[in-house]
């Protein structure tokens, strides 16, 4: 059984995939977490709500809203 990742309100989240609004576009920050996860482009501001299970195969980093505050 695959394990699930614990994804927070405020993390950001580093995709496999780039954004189409740039093709350097790959985070996001996560606004909603469930059943599907709601996050935000961080370049465009696009909103998007994607399915838990199509989102964490394409999850290649969470950075922890802490971990930034830390730095």
């Amino acid at each position: 059984m695959p394990e699930i990742l614990h994804i927070m309100v405020g993390d950001v989240l580093e995709m496999k995939k780039n954004h189409p609004c740039s093709p350097k576009s790959v985070r996001f920050r996560v606004l909603r977490v469930g059943s599907d996860i709601r996050m935000v482009c961080e370049n465009c501001g696009r909103d998007i709500t994607v399915p838990r299970l199509k989102l964490e195969k394409n999850v290649k980093k969470i950075i922890r809203e802490d971990e930034n505050l830390q730095k």
